[in-house]
């Protein structure tokens, strides 16, 4: 009430001073000028016939069977359909906790790991990617499997190879028998079984560090040397992921290269833009990392060369997102230890030009698979929200990524110019049968103090006639306006150069040349 009497107070002082004197008070201040329209960003862009090598990204999307979210498949049966719609590139398992499935040296549980891991194998290519994240916690000193600095009790690793060559046995080989005289096989067996298997989560954090051993990264060789002929001894046909490095450890590759003496099939990375409470870092910020991803996938090519025997296993990126920050527990932040907000650019339009950006920047740099994590999570995380079995708009961001650029289609690189590459990525490539697919970005930041913003629109001319003439032409625009649970449609678009766009704020366009 007092709020409103001071405004009758002020408004009967106003028509006063306006009657009395004649006029306006020359006190009284004009009205503000209206704010300046958005700044509208101008990009012209020439793709020229020019080749410039083939590009070969395959997209997929990751689990983490844990007692936390073991339960999804059985809260959304139906996920499966969505799930299989992204036709995922051996859809990763990282089974931790209560996903690890030896509880004592003697006894097994494999109810947590195959609540996830049974309705996977069913799915897209049948062949996930499993990777032994953890050992068992009774083989650390601590007997704490969510540790990340204690040590190996046996410094050989010849328990822990034993474990995971069991895994093996119970998907891929008729099933073992446990110390407690247990029977333990996959229920899928023998019609599904993995091939793909990766050794160990980020060691360079998790239990081979400075803390436990003054040469980690060597360590972490001689593991993978043990594990890695005892899972081949159950199945000679299986293939095998190293390293999943994290945080900027480019350098472990130098020393597994010069000690690895067993077989290599990928070498794997992870990377995410920020590691922290999302209102810490701006959009630009965030924006800013990703050209370091794509000079880290150069660096590691560049030691695997070292070694000949390295020097055509291709690099997989198999965790990638936003922000790798997540609840500890009373609400602080897991990377920090500040209070934790929850990053919604891993499922808002800003991710419509983040992650399209990284798939375009890591896939000219070489990289050969692009992994979401993960898929069944919350809106900083998840392709699928874990609360209502709604799809996300990263979803629809990642599928189209997969239909434009399918893996193994035998794609080229074009050539391409572009006058603002601060604020637009390019990506175009030529098909097998001639037609042609450019992939336009647009990251261009509002103001430097965006956190989640809205962008800037960006009027876009893009020039193709040096591919001579197509028949038709199709538009898919992912942002602001597109529907989460529908995903947007593809429009028919006219062929003839130049062709004219205008993407509203974060955002990503693919158009396809026939």
């Amino acid at each position: 009430m007092k709020t409103l009497a001071l405004g009758l107070i002020v408004l009967i002082l106003g028509i006063f001073t306006a009657c009395g004197g004649g006029g306006m008070s020359s006190t009284t201040n004009p009205p503000p000028p209206p704010p300046p329209p958005p700044r509208t960003v101008n990009a012209s862009i020439t793709v020229e016939s020019t080749k410039n090598g083939p590009f070969n990204v395959a997209m997929s999307t990751s689990f983490q069977p844990a007692e936390w979210d073991d339960t999804f498949f059985q809260d959304f049966p139906n996920a499966t359909t969505p799930l299989g719609n992204l036709d995922p590139h051996h859809i990763r398992l990282q089974g931790i906790s209560q996903g690890v499935p030896q509880t004592t040296p003697s006894s097994w549980n494999f109810s947590v790991l195959d609540a996830i891991t049974q309705p996977v194998l069913g799915v897209g290519d049948h062949s996930p990617e499993f990777q032994v994240a953890k050992a068992p916690a009774f083989m650390y000193t601590n007997n704490d499997a969510n540790s990340f600095t204690d040590k190996f009790l046996d410094p050989t690793y010849g328990s822990f190879a034993a474990y995971a060559a069991n895994l093996v046995a119970y998907y891929n080989s008729g099933g073992f028998t446990s110390l407690d005289n247990v029977f333990h096989v996959s229920p899928a067996y023998p019609n599904e079984k993995i091939t793909w298997w990766g050794i160990y989560n980020e060691p360079s954090i998790n239990n081979f560090t400075t803390q436990t051993s003054p040469t980690p990264d060597l360590d972490y060789t001689n593991m993978y040397n043990k594990v890695v002929p005892a899972m081949h001894g159950i199945d000679p046909n299986i293939k095998f992921v190293a390293l999943e490095l994290c945080c900027g450890s480019e350098n472990w590759v130098q020393t597994f290269a010069a000690n690895v003496t067993t077989q290599v099939d990928a070498v794997a990375t992870h990377y995410y833009s920020i590691c922290a409470p999302a209102s810490d870092y701006t959009d630009a910020q965030v924006f800013s990392t990703v050209p370091s991803f794509a000079a880290s996938i150069q660096t590691i090519y560049g030691y695997l060369s070292s070694n000949a025997a390295l020097s055509t296993v291709p690099v997989w990126v198999t965790e990638n997102n936003v922000n790798a920050d997540f609840n500890a527990g009373n609400g602080m932040s897991a990377c920090t230890g500040k209070a934790f907000v929850l990053d919604q650019r891993g499922s808002s339009p800003f991710f419509a030009a983040w992650r399209p950006y990284v798939f375009s920047q890591v896939g000219q740099a070489g990289a050969q698979a692009l992994y979401h994590w993960d898929f069944g999570a919350d809106q900083q995380y998840g392709e699928m929200n874990d609360s209502n079995g709604q799809l996300q708009l990263s979803y629809w961001v990642d599928y189209w990524l997969g239909q434009m650029f399918p893996a193994g289609s035998g794609q080229l690189l074009l050539l391409s110019k572009n006058s603002d590459i601060a604020d637009i990525e390019v990506l175009a490539v030529e098909n097998a049968d001639g037609s042609v697919v450019v992939m336009i970005s647009n990251h261009a930041v509002a103001s430097a103090t965006d956190n989640n913003g809205a962008g800037l629109t960006a009027d876009i001319s893009l020039d193709t006639s040096a591919l001579g003439s197509f028949n038709s032409a199709s538009e898919v625009v992912i942002d602001s306006s597109t529907s989460a649970s529908t995903g947007p449609s593809p429009a028919s678009i006219s062929p003839g150069s130049p062709i004219k766009l205008s993407l509203n704020g974060y955002s990503v366009a693919f158009i396809k040349l026939q």
